[in-house]
């Protein structure tokens, strides 16, 4: 207030040049100097006051920062609802669309809230105006309305696409909210494609699942506990999953046999390739198997597209307790029943998708694990069993547990489906080693084993080589794995009495061709693999006799049931191999503590012994205690 363009008034008084300046009188000088001071003055306590005032003005903003965002994320949250309030209400307010797809798009790391509301508001907007949509390869014509609603379908699959990338995106931490994205995806599958099964976008969900790091299992659970129960859902999934496996990359996938990578890239390759198979496994072996049908079955169904009946012609009724949103098949227009065509149709696409499956490169673990389960989980559900010939035989022939493991569902194809393998007994003789009665499933190979020994027709020599393959073992074995062979060699003895001279047999010194070999000399020969080469009809089962004075009390019992006359069926039966294939050191000291000892074996002595060993037992050496010396 004192100054002319930046100059004080006092100097510019003084320095211009006009004449009225020099007539001022004394007093108006004093006047506008003491004007000045006081200006001086207060522009110092000015700046003092400001420089006092900043540190609290610094402590009111710090706590009302949080309040601040707050207010702020109220605010915008209240801005993002008035943006889909708006959009629902007229069609003057459609440029809210695209800023509202905008925030589900996973780049842009929108607030878990934003991204809730949204899905609400677009999925109110889209739901209704589907029947309506063109597909999304139509191309518009110049009518504007058909302009208008072919972009409409093109922001409502890139809203679906975006579902995709949420529901697998690791960004979103909240697990409801990943099922909110879920079902809000499932929702625009069931009517995505004018009111019927939107294959496709399920399609995609499938394969962005599979190629998942992360979320591949979480959306896996939820996908069972919520939508496997719909047969059409997992019909659809074996499509998708069919189609996915045959376009997976064979090369990026190690194989149980291949070599170690040669280089760091090539290692990582292979483990993605493995994620992947994995990943595939846990997607098809978590599809519940389809149930028992009768006459009356009646199926869930997610979308009543009319897949499932003859000509696509549809006779559905709704499903009580689904409010109407779920139609179920009950029959078809030719009286045929509706279950039969699902059986045929669910049959055909599950044998594609395990077929498909079972050509890939499967790691060590997921090979086991399949394995394992394939007899229970695969075959009875498959169009044709035998299409698992190949790949059971070849699982067979390589060998250790892989063979023990594929051997149940290869004698199944045998017995309940015709298969003839010529080359069984050959690769089971040859897997009755030391290790196996230590293995993982020695349990079920045991009982196996005896089923496949079961055959009366079986000829002589070959009952008679296992018979000593066996007995051969058990000199060699645990106590629980010397029960099962007894257990085994009885029911041989007993089901092929024309190998009952194993027992006891002498050498035959008239024979021309033994008249080199020494009494005593047993002619099996362990190390042969062919069945008719072992001698082993010339041979006897001494080895069994030396189980006699077998250290373990169970074993030296359990070779009395032996000495019974085996061939007289009617007096004796078949030994369970099942009460002894899991056995251990464990399970033979839990019994031998349950046991009742009816008699306990009492030592008299005239006198009271006074070191372990008397002087008599080792002559040269005495026995005394340092109380004697």
């Amino acid at each position: 207030m004192f100054s002319i363009s930046g100059c004080p008034l006092a100097i510019y008084f003084c320095s211009s040049p006009s004449p009225p300046y020099l007539l001022l009188c004394p007093l108006a000088i004093l006047l506008i100097i003491v004007l000045i001071g006081m200006s001086a003055d207060f522009c110092l306590r000015g700046s003092s006051m400001a420089s006092n005032q900043a540190p609290s003005r610094k402590r009111k903003n710090k706590g009302s920062g949080d309040n601040t965002k707050r207010k702020k994320m109220h605010q915008d949250l209240s801005n993002v609802r008035e943006l889909g309030q708006q959009l629902l209400s007229s069609r003057a307010y459609i440029n809210n669309l695209p800023l509202l797809l905008n925030f589900l798009n996973p780049a842009s790391s929108s607030p878990p809230e934003f991204i809730l509301e949204s899905i609400l508001s677009l999925q109110s907007f889209f739901t209704p105006l589907l029947p309506q949509l063109p597909s999304s390869s139509a191309k518009p014509t110049e009518d504007p309305e058909s302009v208008y609603r072919t972009w409409l379908r093109s922001k409502f699959d890139e809203f679906v696409q975006f579902l995709i990338q949420l529901s697998v995106s690791p960004t979103l931490s909240e697990e409801a909210l990943r099922e909110v994205v879920v079902d809000t995806l499932m929702e625009c599958v069931k009517d995505g494609n004018a009111g019927k099964f939107h294959s496709s976008t399920y399609h995609k969900f499938i394969h962005t699942m599979v190629y998942s790091n992360e979320e591949a299992d979480t959306l896996l659970d939820f996908l069972v506990s919520k939508y496997f129960k719909y047969i059409d859902i997992r019909y659809f999934t074996y499509i998708s999953l069919e189609k996915l496996i045959r376009t997976l990359d064979v090369n990026q996938c190690s194989d149980v046999r291949s070599e170690n990578a040669d280089s760091e890239k090539e290692s990582l390759t292979r483990a993605s390739g493995e994620l992947l198979i994995r990943n595939a496994h846990h997607a098809i072996s978590k599809i519940p198997p389809l149930e028992q049908l009768g006459e009356k079955t009646e199926f869930e169904m997610w979308n009543a597209s009319g897949v499932f009946t003859k000509d696509g012609k549809t006779n559905t009724k709704k499903v009580k307790g689904t409010e109407g949103k779920h139609g179920t098949v009950e029959k078809s227009s030719n009286d045929v029943p509706s279950s039969a065509i699902i059986s045929k149709k669910m049959k055909l696409k599950f044998s594609k998708a395990w077929m498909a499956f079972l050509t890939l490169p499967l790691p060590i673990d997921v090979y086991k694990e399949v394995l394992a389960t394939l007899h229970q989980a695969v075959i009875p559900y498959l169009s044709n069993p035998i299409l698992l010939c190949d790949f059971l035989t070849r699982s067979y022939d390589i060998g250790g547990v892989i063979s023990v493991m594929a051997l149940s569902s290869l004698f199944i194809l045998m017995t309940e489906h015709g298969l003839e393998y010529p080359n069984l007994y050959v690769k089971l003789y040859a897997l009755l080693q030391p290790s196996i009665f230590i293995a993982k499933h020695r349990a079920k190979f045991f009982q196996l084993l005896d089923s496949c020994l079961k055959s009366p027709l079986l000829p002589a020599y070959l009952a008679a080589s296992f018979a000593k393959k066996l007995s051969r073992l058990a000199l060699t074995v645990p106590p629980s794995g010397g029960l099962v062979i007894i257990a085994l060699i009885h029911n041989l003895l007993r089901r092929h009495p024309s190998i009952n001279c194993l027992v006891h047999q002498e050498n035959d010194q008239t024979a021309k061709d033994d008249t080199n070999i020494k009494p005593g000399v047993d002619h099996f020969n362990n190390e042969e693999t062919d069945l008719l080469k072992t001698n082993a009809m010339k041979s006897s089962l001494w080895e069994i006799d030396t189980l006699r004075h077998h250290y373990c009390p169970p074993v030296s019992r359990f070779v009395l049931s032996l000495e019974n006359d085996l061939t007289a069926r009617s007096k004796t039966t078949e030994v369970a191999v099942k009460d002894f294939s899991s056995g251990s050191y464990a399970t033979i000291f839990r019994d031998e503590m349950r046991r009742r000892v009816k008699q306990v074996p009492l030592a008299f002595y005239k006198a009271i012994p006074t070191s372990l060993f008397s002087e008599t037992d080792f002559v040269g050496w005495t026995f005394q205690s340092e109380e004697q010396k």
